[in-house]
C-alpha cells in the first residue's frame, strides 16, 4: 500500500511502537481478540507512556482523523468502519499496584484482569473481576462490568475511585469526585466515547474465600435443568450470583463430561456449609460433575471455562424481565437438544439484587432493569459458518422476544446496537452532554459510540 501525506506525516509526529498498512507486523497489530472482528484502521500506535497516548490523540485530530482505544478488542465486532481512525492498542499501558491497607488498587489500562485478581486474592482481596482472565480491566469498567460477585456489590464502575485520561485536546487529567466530576460520571458505565483512559483506580472487598464452581449435566436433560434453576434463581440470596448455559462444543473440553451439556455456574459468598445449603435443590438434580469448593477470588476469572485465546465469534445480547415457564420453553426448542443449531454457547445470567438497586452517587450506569442477561454465540472460521451462527441467532432472538425488555448492556453487546438502548432515557441524554463538553468534535471514538448533542 502506498504511503499518503498523512501517513507520513503521522509517522514524523507520533513517538513509540507505530505502524501503518505495509509494515512488518501490521497484521498482529490491528487484530482483535475477535478474530472475526477485521480492523482496517488508518494505523496502529502503541504508545507507552500517557505523554505518548496524549501524542498519538493530538496528531490524529489536527490531520482530521479520529481515536480509538482498544486493550483486547472482545467487543470490536461492535466497532464502525476504521477507515479514518487510528487504533490506539493500551496493551504497554500495564501494571498492578495493591494497597491492601487501604484495600485499592492502581491499574494500568492496558492490563487484564487476571493480573489484578491474582495479587488481590495474595492480600484476601477481591476485585468485581470479569468472568474471563484475559478480558481487559478499562473497557470491562467503562461498560459497567458484570462480576461473579455482582448481585451482592453491584457493578464494578461503581467501584472506581478515580480515572486518569487523555482528553480529545490532549490534554492528561484525573477525573474524581473532585475533579472533573460530570467525565468521571460518564466514565463509569458510560463507555468510552469521553477520553482515552490511561490508568484507574479501584476500590478492591475483604473476601478472601468463595464458594464456586459449576454442576453439569447431559443436554438431553437441559429442559428439566433449566425450568429448576429458573425456579431456584427466584428466590437465591442475593450472596449467590449464577447462570445456566447449554453449551454445544465443536469438541470436548476438559472437565466437561461431553461436547454437549446444561451447565449451571455461581459463584457464593459465604462459607462452604451456607453453600451446600443453598445449592441443595440444584444438587437434587443429580448432575453428572460438580466442581464446587471454596477457592480464593482470583479462580472466578476462569470459572466460566472461556476461551483464553482469540477466536472468531459471533455473538447477540438481550435482557429480559421474568421469564415464564414458557420461555424457558422457547430457549431449549431453540438452542438445545434437537434443535439443529450451531450455536456454541447459550447462556441465561442471573441479575436483580443489588444491580437492580440505584447506588447512590453512582455513575452512568447505576442498575440494570433485568432479571436476566441472555448471552449466545457461536464459531464463526468462515463466511458459512458465520452466516450460520447469525441465522441461529436472529432465530433465537426472535423465539424470545416476548420477553425482551428492549434494553441492552454495553459490555455484553458485541455487535452493532443503538447507543439510546444502553441507557435510561435521561442517563442517555446527559451522556451526550457531556460528550459535546469534553469532545464536541467527537474524536474519541468507540462501539456503540455516545454523539454530543449540537
Amino acid at each position: 500500500m502506498s504511503t499518503t501525506p498523512t501517513h507520513t506525516t503521522l509517522r514524523r509526529a507520533l513517538p513509540g511502537r507505530f505502524l501503518l498498512p505495509g509494515d512488518a507486523g501490521w497484521d498482529a497489530a490491528r487484530q482483535a481478540w475477535n478474530l472475526a472482528a477485521d480492523q482496517q484502521p488508518v494505523a496502529v500506535a502503541v504508545p507507552t507512556t500517557p505523554k505518548e497516548v496524549a501524542a498519538v490523540v493530538t496528531a490524529a485530530r489536527e490531520r482530521g482523523l479520529r481515536i480509538t482505544a482498544q486493550t483486547t478488542g472482545h467487543a470490536a465486532a461492535a466497532l464502525a468502519d476504521l477507515h479514518d481512525t487510528v487504533l490506539l492498542k493500551t496493551a504497554d499501558l500495564n501494571g498492578v499496584h495493591i494497597d491492601p491497607q487501604a484495600r485499592q488498587a492502581r491499574i494500568g489500562a492496558g492490563t487484564l484482569w487476571i493480573e489484578v485478581a491474582e495479587p488481590a486474592a495474595e492480600h484476601g482481596l477481591a476485585a468485581l473481576a470479569g468472568s474471563s482472565p484475559d478480558v481487559g480491566v478499562a473497557g470491562y469498567t467503562l461498560g459497567g462490568g458484570l462480576s461473579w460477585l455482582a448481585r451482592k456489590h453491584g457493578l464494578a464502575c461503581n467501584r472506581l475511585l478515580a480515572a486518569e485520561a487523555v482528553t480529545a485536546d490532549g490534554d492528561l487529567i484525573r477525573a474524581d469526585p473532585g475533579h472533573e466530576p460530570d467525565l468521571f460520571w460518564a466514565l463509569r458505565g458510560g463507555g468510552g466515547s469521553f477520553a482515552v483512559v490511561t490508568a484507574l483506580e479501584f476500590e478492591l472487598l475483604p473476601i478472601p474465600r468463595i464458594y464456586a464452581g459449576g454442576l453439569f449435566w447431559p443436554w438431553e436433560r437441559a429442559g428439566e435443568v433449566l425450568h429448576a434453576w429458573n425456579t431456584w434463581q427466584a428466590t437465591a440470596p442475593e450472596e449467590i450470583t449464577s447462570s445456566a448455559r447449554i453449551l454445544h462444543l465443536p469438541e470436548p473440553a476438559a472437565p466437561l463430561p461431553g461436547r454437549s451439556v446444561v451447565n449451571i455456574d455461581a459463584a457464593v459468598l459465604g462459607d462452604q456449609r451456607f453453600g451446600e445449603q443453598v445449592l441443595a435443590p440444584l444438587r437434587g438434580l443429580a448432575p453428572g460433575l460438580d466442581t464446587f469448593a471454596m477457592v480464593a477470588p482470583a479462580a472466578l476469572s476462569r470459572l466460566h471455562l472461556d476461551p483464553e485465546q482469540p477466536v472468531p465469534v459471533i455473538s447477540d445480547h438481550r435482557l429480559f424481565g421474568e421469564l415464564p415457564p414458557a420461555g424457558i420453553d422457547a430457549l431449549v426448542q431453540t438452542a438445545g437438544p434437537g434443535s439443529g443449531s450451531r450455536l456454541v454457547t447459550v447462556e441465561l445470567r442471573q441479575l436483580g439484587a443489588a444491580l437492580a438497586r440505584p447506588t447512590p452517587g453512582s455513575g452512568a450506569l447505576t442498575s440494570i432493569d433485568a432479571t436476566f442477561a441472555l448471552i449466545a454465540g457461536g464459531i464463526a472460521d468462515r463466511p458459512e459458518t458465520g452466516a450460520a451462527v447469525a441465522e441461529d441467532l436472529e432465530r433465537l432472538t426472535g423465539a424470545m422476544r416476548p420477553w425482551d425488555t428492549g434494553r441492552r448492556y454495553l459490555n455484553f453487546a458485541e455487535g452493532p446496537a443503538e447507543a439510546s438502548t444502553l441507557f435510561p432515557p435521561e442517563t442517555y441524554l446527559r451522556l451526550r452532554r457531556v460528550k459535546a463538553q469534553v469532545d464536541p468534535g467527537d474524536v474519541i471514538r468507540s462501539h456503540h459510540p455516545i454523539p454530543p448533542t449540537p
